[in-house]
Formats: C-alpha cells, sequence, structure tokens
C-alpha cells in the first residue's frame, strides 16, 4: 500500500479529521455517509466489515443504526482514535476494531452481509487483489470509492503525501467483473477538488457545494467528477 509510514504516524491519526473533515470538509463527510447508507442500508442486524476505517467515522455511525460492524484498519494510531470516537457515541462495547492487511483478512468466506471500503482503493498497488479479498468475506454487498483519472485531481496529484491510484470508469467495471461481483450501481461527485472545500468557511463552502453539484447533474458532470462511488454485489 502507498504512503504506510505517512498515514501510521501518530500526529497524522490524531490530526486526520481535523483537517479533511472540519469547515468545508463536512460536506465531504456528508456526501460520503450518504454514499454508504444508499449503498447498504438499512444496516440494523447486518454483519458489516469495514476496511481502512481509519478514525472510524463510518465504523460509528453504522453501530448507532444498530449493525454489527468490525473496523479493520493497519495503523494501530488510527484505531485509537476510532475507538476514542465510538466511545464518545456510546457505542464502543458493539464495535470490534482489530489491526490488520486488507490483502489477507482473518475471516471467513461469506462471513458478512456488506463489506465497505471507502478512501482505500486510491492507495491500493494491486486493486484486484484485494478486491477479491472483500469479495471472498461478503454474503452480498460491497461498497467503495475511487478517484476519477479524467478530474481535477490528476492535475495536482503528484504532490500528495500518498499520492492517489486514479481510476478510469472502465477499468473499475473490469476490477469488479473479474472479482466475480455485480455492479449494482454508481455516482459521481465533486467537480471541485476535495482539498478546494477543505480551505474554505463552511458557509461559503455550501455556496460552492451547490455550483458543484448543478455541474454535476449536467450532461459533462459524471466525466469531470474527482470521485466516483461504487455498489457492487456478490
Amino acid at each position: 500500500m502507498k504512503g504506510q509510514e505517512w498515514y501510521q504516524a501518530t500526529d497524522i491519526a490524531q490530526e486526520y479529521d481535523d483537517k479533511r473533515f472540519s469547515q468545508g470538509g463536512r460536506l465531504i463527510d456528508r456526501r460520503e455517509k450518504e454514499a454508504v447508507l444508499d449503498a447498504i442500508g438499512p444496516v440494523e442486524d447486518k454483519k458489516i466489515l469495514e476496511i481502512a476505517c481509519g478514525t472510524g467515522r463510518f465504523t460509528a455511525m453504522l453501530a448507532e443504526r444498530g449493525a454489527d460492524i468490525v473496523g479493520l484498519d493497519i495503523s494501530a494510531e488510527m484505531l485509537g482514535e476510532a475507538r476514542t470516537k465510538a466511545d464518545a457515541a456510546g457505542v464502543g462495547e458493539t464495535i470490534e476494531f482489530m489491526r490488520g492487511d486488507a490483502g489477507r483478512l482473518p475471516f471467513e468466506d461469506d462471513e458478512f452481509d456488506a463489506v465497505i471500503a471507502m478512501r482505500f482503493f486510491h492507495l491500493a498497488d494491486t486493486p484486484a487483489e484485494y478486491l477479491a479479498e472483500i469479495k471472498r468475506v461478503s454474503n452480498g454487498d460491497v461498497m467503495f470509492d475511487t478517484f476519477k483519472n479524467t478530474s481535477t485531481r490528476s492535475i495536482y496529484n503528484w504532490a500528495l503525501p500518498m499520492g492517489s491510484r486514479l481510476y478510469s470508469r472502465s477499468e473499475v467495471h473490469s476490477l469488479i467483473k473479474g472479482a466475480g461481483l455485480e455492479l449494482v450501481g454508481d455516482s459521481h461527485d465533486f467537480v471541485l477538488p476535495y482539498g478546494f472545500y477543505r480551505s474554505l468557511p463552511n458557509s461559503l463552502a455550501n455556496v460552492f457545494r451547490r455550483v458543484d453539484t448543478t455541474i454535476g447533474k449536467s450532461p459533462i458532470g459524471d466525466s469531470i467528477a474527482s470521485v466516483s462511488y461504487w455498489h457492487a454485489s456478490v
């Protein structure tokens, strides 16, 4: 995986949410959670695995909605933040957090009703292998996101601390088919890059978000969107 040392640094884990999901970044957080729930909700009593759970944004949210959820991440520091967040939300006792490698999942075949992997595949050096492993442990839904190679992100991608793998639509379709999954649906969003929103106060970000959404609904919206949300099933 790309950028493992950077990702696992203590200060990165402590500052991760504040840098990405405060101010205008709250719009990103809201949209990502909406995408997850659209794909796998309702989640009550479902057994769900979150791969690369990071600071537990989705893990805690799904636990609050009654999911039986496992959060797996390679970073002990990120898992520490996730446990703190879950405890603050009152769901710490209902979530199992595990440190592990997404390429060798320590679970049985078909163990989960759904598997999600957000902010993961842009770091994957062997995405086909990871998706095959995800498919192995799911008996239902698979949901993940990717960054698009035709977006503005391609201009500055080289400057990001971890870099990013950028995908074409056809490449993701091929990965899904190769893993033995069926594509259920996809959506594409954020013409303006994430970094732009994070630099804005929330009130100003809302103005740009309305413009962004309008462009996104136009005939060229999907082709220039920076992020894609994919929903597949076994």
